[in-house]
């Protein structure tokens, strides 16, 4: 089985501009944890499947610190959900103490046992979340803990779920950071390729930036209608979202910038997109 770090190594413009629509764009944000006293694990939940369905039933009724023990009993004998889902509980301080430190080792744990799980099994969606999660804590550390900066992990991380796993929210993390040259050397065609990947599958933050790229020609030929095509789906998705303001922002100036025959290509070209999806 690979391990985290074994299975990583597989793998100016107008307007508003690029360097202001990622710092608008959600960048990949530290996670936050939370959890309170550790929690002993029991016998009495039985097998780690009997333990995660107790955890799971007393989550979804309201009791997160008896849903934390269930989960940490079942962890403890490597389930996959369980590993991932008490990462996101300390990660996102969710009935449990916040607790960056613990979230990190919860989703390590979970990567290095299920690094080489296959893409198609029922775990690859978290065993992928988990790689992500690293990527996000690689970007700017834990700070107080052994947990360093280190960009160049990050890439790895992303790279690796957003190749093995074809996970659109770390291709959507790779490609900013060779838009930024953080981590690796900037290459805006490597990442309008990322944005590209990730955008095909719905991820809206993605086509606002392909789009965006592909209206002012940046790492990818000049394409005003299809750049106007993508920005018009991510405003679609993005338009009751406050936290999406900046999508809105990117349209607004695109559609400005179109004259008659962009926005009628743009268009056809939706019209075609959406009846692929079919």
């Amino acid at each position: 089985m690979l391990s985290v770090f074994g299975a990583v190594a597989l793998f100016s413009l107008s307007g508003i501009g690029i360097a202001q629509a990622l710092d608008a764009a959600p960048r990949p944000q530290p996670l936050t944890p939370a959890l309170s006293p550790v929690l002993a694990p029991t016998a009495k939940y039985g097998s780690a499947r009997e333990a995660l369905r107790t955890g799971m039933r007393d989550y979804n009724a309201g009791d997160k610190l008896g849903a934390a023990a269930a989960l940490e009993y079942a962890a403890g004998q490597g389930h996959s959900l369980a590993l991932w889902k008490l990462g996101r509980m300390y990660a996102d301080g969710d009935g449990v103490q916040h607790d960056d430190l613990k979230a990190f080792e919860y989703f390590s744990k979970l990567a290095d046992q299920h690094a080489d799980e296959s893409p198609d099994s029922p775990n690859a969606t978290v065993v992928s979340s988990a790689f992500v999660a690293l990527g996000t804590y690689f970007l700017d550390g834990i700070e107080g803990t052994y947990v360093s900066a280190n960009p160049a992990r990050a890439v790895e991380m992303f790279n690796y779920a957003a190749s093995y796993f074809s996970d659109s929210n770390a291709q959507y993390n790779l490609a900013r950071l060779y838009m930024e040259g953080t981590g690796v050397r900037r290459d805006s065609r490597q990442a309008a390729r990322w944005f590209n990947l990730a955008a095909e599958k719905g991820h809206h933050p993605s086509q606002a930036l392909l789009g965006h790229l592909l209206m002012n020609g940046q790492g990818v030929p000049r394409q005003r209608a299809k750049g106007l095509m993508w920005l018009t789906l991510a405003h679609e998705a993005a338009a009751d979202s406050s936290k999406d303001q900046w999508i809105t922002s990117l349209y607004e100036e695109a559609f400005s910038a179109s004259d008659d025959s962009d926005r009628k290509l743009a268009l056809a070209l939706l019209e075609q997109y959406i009846q692929s999806r079919r």
